[in-house]
């Protein structure tokens, strides 16, 4: 890794012409002063750059595996990260699990030093912004060693602004860690649907006042790490039937309910000095009634968000490939129409190159004025500056060693995950189970894919917890659609069993029949919702059921302590769960949770 100096040689002055001394006020406008100075020696095509933030594949910025640079050309047209930086000079890349960046932390860190020296060695070299989702949860792209949290409507679930406030920290400080200075979490959105295919459990929950005081925690510790926050999806993405990743949803929320609900949570980002916005590819028409997405809406993204609320950070556009972004225009038009809307950041477009000379071209031909791409790159330019970027773009392998998944970290984490397992059914005060009288557990259920790098299956983890625990645990995997067959079997193992834990994912007519045959058997059924808590509606003759939220490690090994009586269910339903006979009633509000007391 180069040197200091190295690094202050390689950005040309920049850095020692934006540390200026003086008060904290004089040292903002002398700071801005060079930055605009910085923008004003700039090319056209390097301005350009400065706006997309892309994929890349591979672990390496100069030498990745065969397999990346074959797709590296296939879907960009050149090898490496090194070369898509030298072809476009883009001001930020986002990693990827599927895109091989994410392999362990001592990898990433190495892959975002090679990045930085890629960039730094250009002629005007400037850092370059790496970003990525690290939602925690069921959105993660950083998975073990690093120390990984419940999911958002768990964090809500545990209600408490301590704990994301620490989550936000000593995330932020993992990230920054390995050279990720811009994080696509929070989510804001408020999830009032529970039919969202997209959002769910990746939200705080249903309450606005409640998922603004979480987000605005979580935001200020990123931000206190050193990490740009983001908040997602603008306008709110909360209440869609329809996934924006493969459609394009139509939000129907009058413009008072707006105010009153999907506003809320972006408000209190904002005045936590949020530092950056995700745009969402929804149809708002109270707020527009174009019928373009917000992220190409100017009455959305300039008249509202920043005219009404105010906002003056980064506007970034969620993936540029979606279906819910490119149902309307093409890909060419795409780019240049959320610039004209206030964007400021170009987020993964399907064809860097088409984006990229579109944008270029919209400017030659007038359509967009050079002016307006500056007040893009100064901002992204102050980001990086308040991000400590042109100070100090490298990070170290000590540094990944003393602060990536250390113990105080993970500990941290689980006692987190402890307070935000809730409770929902214990009839008879089945739980806690007791070794003596339930020694014997088998545990089935659903075992989806891991969803952030943690070990898994589903099954397997709760089963290891529940031995560790000093109960003899037996995982039998039987999927989110489990056959006669597999059923059949399940019910076979129950019998030796002294009590049965579940998990339901989502729950299917296949899970339903598998868990009403369980209970049929006579044995005591523990079932847990590893994913949205609304499946607890579906199945009423259980006699004990609680909501994990999701099914990474953490939360499971916390539901896991519950179930054994070594820790308290303190989580309370941050979302009503509807009946299944009467979706129009509510059978747990907002609020519920029963506890071992009561």
């Amino acid at each position: 890794m180069p040197s200091r100096r190295t690094v202050l040689a390689a950005t040309a002055g920049v850095t020692a012409a934006l540390a200026v001394s003086g008060t904290a006020h004089a040292d903002d406008q002398q700071r801005d002063s060079r930055l605009r100075s910085l923008v004003s020696r700039m090319t056209l095509e390097e301005k350009v750059g400065q706006l997309f933030v892309m994929r890349v594949y591979g672990h390496s910025a100069t030498a990745p595996d065969q397999a990346d640079i074959d797709a590296n050309l296939k879907e960009i047209g050149v090898r490496t990260a090194a070369e898509m930086i030298a072809r476009y000079r883009v001001g930020g890349i986002i990693y990827f699990t599927w895109a091989h960046n994410t392999r362990d932390p001592h990898q990433i860190a190495d892959l975002s030093n090679g990045i930085q020296q890629a960039s730094l060695r250009q002629p005007r070299g400037l850092p370059v912004l790496i970003s990525t989702d690290q939602e925690h949860g069921i959105v993660c792209r950083v998975g073990e060693p690093a120390t990984l949290f419940p999911g958002a409507m768990a964090m809500g679930a545990g209600g408490s602004r301590k704990d994301a406030r620490t989550l936000g920290r000593i995330a932020g400080q993992e990230l920054r860690a390995i050279g990720i200075r811009q994080n696509y979490s929070p989510v804001a959105d408020v999830n009032v649907n529970p039919a969202n295919p997209v959002i769910g459990v990746r939200s705080f929950g249903a309450d606005p006042q409640a998922v603004a005081g979480v987000v605005a925690a979580e935001v200020a510790g990123y931000q206190d790490a050193g990490v740009a926050a983001t908040a997602k999806h603008f306008p709110g993405h909360g209440d869609t039937a329809v996934d924006s990743h493969y459609g394009f949803p139509v939000i129907t929320h009058s413009r008072k309910l707006w105010e009153k609900l999907d506003a809320v949570p972006f408000r209190a980002a904002i005045r936590a000095g949020i530092d950056s916005i995700m745009t969402a590819h929804i149809q708002f028409p109270a707020l527009d009634a174009s019928g373009d997405p917000a992220t190409l809406s100017r009455p959305i993204l300039t008249g509202i968000l920043r005219g009404e609320l105010g906002y003056d950070g980064i506007v970034v556009t969620d993936s540029l490939g979606m279906e819910g972004v490119r149902t309307k225009y093409g890909d060419d038009r795409v780019p240049v129409l959320a610039l004209k809307a206030g964007v400021d950041q170009l987020l993964n477009p399907p064809s860097l190159d088409v984006a990229w000379n579109a944008v270029l071209r919209a400017v030659r031909d007038g359509e967009l004025t050079e002016a307006r791409l500056d007040e893009s790159v100064l901002r992204i330019l102050r980001l990086k500056a308040r991000r400590g970027l042109f100070e100090e773009p490298y990070v170290s392998q000590g540094g990944v060693t003393r602060t990536v998944g250390t113990p105080a970290h993970l500990a941290a984490a689980d006692r987190i995950a402890e307070r935000t397992t809730t409770l929902l059914v214990n009839e008879r005060r089945l739980l806690p189970l007791s070794r003596r009288t339930h020694r014997r557990l088998l545990v089935v259920g659903a075992d989806p894919a891991s969803p952030s790098g943690t070990t898994g299956p589903p099954t397997g983890v709760l089963a290891a917890a529940l031995t560790e625990l000093g109960f003899t645990a037996t995982a039998l995997s039987t999927g989110t659609a489990p056959t006669a067959a597999v059923v059949a079997r399940a019910v076979a193992a129950a019998q030796d069993a002294d009590a049965v834990i579940v998990g339901t994912y989502n729950i299917t007519a296949a899970q339903k029949t598998l868990v009403e045959q369980l209970v049929a058997t006579g044995r005591p059924v523990v079932a847990i919702a590893i994913r949205n808590p609304y499946d607890v509606a579906q199945l009423p003759a259980v006699p004990a059921y609680l909501a994990a939220y999701s099914w990474t490690d953490v939360e499971l090994r916390a539901a896991a302590r519950v179930i054994a009586g070594r820790a308290a269910p303190r989580g309370r339903l941050p979302v009503p769960v509807q009946r299944a006979d009467d979706p129009a009633k509510v059978l747990y509000p907002v609020g519920y949770g029963l506890s071992y007391g009561r």
